[in-house]
């Protein structure tokens, strides 16, 4: 009955998002950001191309995809938290 417990408590636990860092990755061509389950840090990618399907006609350098995160942050954060499965997985990528 106890493992029962645990694994509803897994199924309704909760994707945070309080630090609003984003940072820029050239080489990966992605914008990076982090979100928490319980104490676990969960990093998320997501590529340019992701971006410009958000915002078509956003910028390739790095200062116009970090707006174009901003601006849709909220549906970033959306797509992340649909794709987050929780377990020893810790790295996202979406594309």
């Amino acid at each position: 009955m106890a493992l029962l417990g645990r694994v509803r408590e897994r199924l309704i636990a909760v994707l945070k998002f309080p630090n609003p860092s984003r940072s820029y990755d050239a080489a990966r061509h992605c914008v990076c950001f982090w979100g928490y389950d319980d104490s676990r840090e969960i990093t998320f990618m997501i590529d340019d191309a992701m971006l410009r399907n958000l915002q078509p006609g956003v910028g390739s350098d790095e200062r116009s995809l970090l707006d174009a995160f901003d601006e849709f942050r909220e549906k970033v954060l959306e797509i992340a938290n649909r794709q987050y499965v929780g377990g020893p997985q810790n790295r996202y990528s979406i594309s």
